[in-house]
């Protein structure tokens, strides 16, 4: 398997913006690894681990460069709106700006041109994005993205394998 990161984000306490933790601790199982009780869990991944190596945040930040530039590969996991057009978006990425109307939210790629541009990475990208129905004060899914999110794992352990 090449050199890969899975870095899934969100906000675990608002419903479906939480299902890249899910997503994350599925695509986990489905490889037979252990999975962290909370993502307060350190993610610390020791060079000699396998691949991949995984990463939870609440919001993906300029200094995740340097840890993209490491790898030869990576997937952003996150929740959208619905103004995406699949419910399902699995889409590769290139490196490139994009301004955000919030100043505390970096798109993956941004992430991903900071790492190309200050480290000269060559990271290949993916980003999967699963529709959020519901984002009330829970930390479990709704039923809708819940479904989504069990074809997002099986899309992502396919791509990990290839």
């Amino acid at each position: 398997m090449k050199s890969t990161l899975i870095i899934a984000y969100g906000n675990l306490d608002r419903e479906d913006d939480g299902v890249g933790w899910h997503i994350l601790v599925g695509v986990l199982r489905a490889l037979g690894r252990n999975v962290p009780a909370s993502p307060e869990d350190v993610f610390e991944p020791h060079p000699t681990d396998p691949y991949p190596h995984v990463q939870f945040t609440l919001q993906l930040y300029p200094e995740l460069a340097e840890t993209i530039a490491q790898y030869e590969r990576v997937c952003f996991v996150d929740a959208h709106t619905g103004r995406v057009p699949d419910d399902l978006n699995v889409e590769h990425i290139t490196p490139g700006f994009q301004q955000s109307p919030f100043t505390h939210h970096m798109t993956p790629q941004t992430c991903l041109a900071l790492a190309h541009n200050l480290y000269n990475a060559k990271t290949e990208a993916l980003l999967i994005s699963v529709r959020g129905f519901s984002f009330n004060f829970t930390n479990s899914l709704s039923e809708p993205t819940a479904q989504l999110a069990h074809q997002a794992i099986s899309t992502i352990h396919q791509w990990l394998l290839a």
